[in-house]
Formats: structure tokens, C-alpha cells, sequence
């Protein structure tokens, strides 16, 4: 089946079975290995990207239901060579060990920061329940969306006044 979808603002198609996962179009057609497959099962959130904007475990959504939607990854993060500010909070504030987890708790905590600019530890914790990481006791992964968040809103005023 023919489909055809917006990756990280690029018109991508892909002929896939209409059984394939998400995920695997993501890994194994269009090559962006950033989002990892962890469970399979929706558990721990490794494969988490934002469909329309929405975080979804791409494990558990086929791709041919993504056929005419937009589509986020990780890799979609990083614009013109510059880290995103969660990418520099996870690297500054040491929210990662091993890193399997950091690509779907990225993505959770983009969508955090894209509705709620100034979010509390709490709702950053709630926001990232779904994700699991088995390395660093999630303490410095909030620390890093707090470190993000204040970054996040200087960007998003500096082009409010562009656009004036």
C-alpha cells in the first residue's frame, strides 16, 4: 500500500504492508534510526515520535494509519546544524546514561514544552510517566527539560518578534 506522510516538515512516501508498525517504517524505509524499538508493546516509550503533533508509541500504530499526517522523530529536533534546547538540556543537566530511552523522552517533553512552556517538576513527571529509562532515576531528565524550558521561551519570543 502506497502511503504518503510528512516527515520532520519533508513529503516522504513508502509502499508498506499494511500490517508494518510505525516504528519500522521509520527505522527500516525511511532510515531514521533515532527511534528506538524497545518493547514492542507500548511499555516503555523508546519509540515515541509525534504524530500531528501528539506523542504516540510508534509500536503500537500502524503505518499505513499515518497515510496524509505529519510526522515528527527525533531527528526532526535538531534545525540547521543547532541542537534543540531539550537536546542541550539532556547533554548539560546529564539526562542520559546509556541513551536507549532519550529519543522517545525527547519527544514526550517536546510535546510537554509545545503546550506548556513553563511546566512544574510534577507535570514533567507526568508527562514523561509513559517513558521508561532504566539508568538515571529520571532526576536529571527533569532536570533537563527545566534547564530546556526557559530556552524554549526566549526562542519562541525572539521569532514572535521577527514576524512583528
Amino acid at each position: 500500500m502506497l502511503i504518503s506522510v510528512t516527515v520532520n516538515g519533508q513529503e516522504r512516501t513508502a509502499d508498506v504492508e499494511p500490517r508494518t508498525l510505525l516504528c519500522y517504517l521509520v527505522r527500516d524505509e525511511l532510515s531514521l534510526t533515532g527511534t528506538h524499538v524497545g518493547c514492542d508493546t507500548t511499555s516503555c516509550g523508546a519509540c515515541t515520535v509525534l504524530l500531528d503533533g501528539v506523542p504516540v508509541k510508534s509500536c503500537t500504530v500502524l503505518a499505513v494509519q499515518v497515510d496524509g499526517q505529519e510526522l515528527m522523530t527525533v531527528e526532526g529536533l535538531e534545525q540547521a546544524g543547532d541542537l534543540h534546547p531539550l537536546q542541550k538540556g539532556f547533554w548539560e543537566s546529564h539526562g542520559l546514561q546509556c541513551g536507549f530511552c532519550t529519543p522517545g523522552m525527547l519527544m514526550t517533553t517536546y510535546a510537554l514544552l509545545e503546550r506548556n512552556p513553563d511546566p512544574t517538576e510534577d507535570e514533567i513527571r507526568r508527562a514523561i510517566s509513559g517513558n521508561l529509562c532504566r539508568c538515571t532515576g529520571y532526576q536529571n531528565i527533569v532536570k533537563a527539560v527545566q534547564y530546556a524550558a526557559p530556552l524554549v521561551r526566549e526562542k519562541r519570543e525572539a521569532a514572535r518578534e521577527v514576524a512583528r
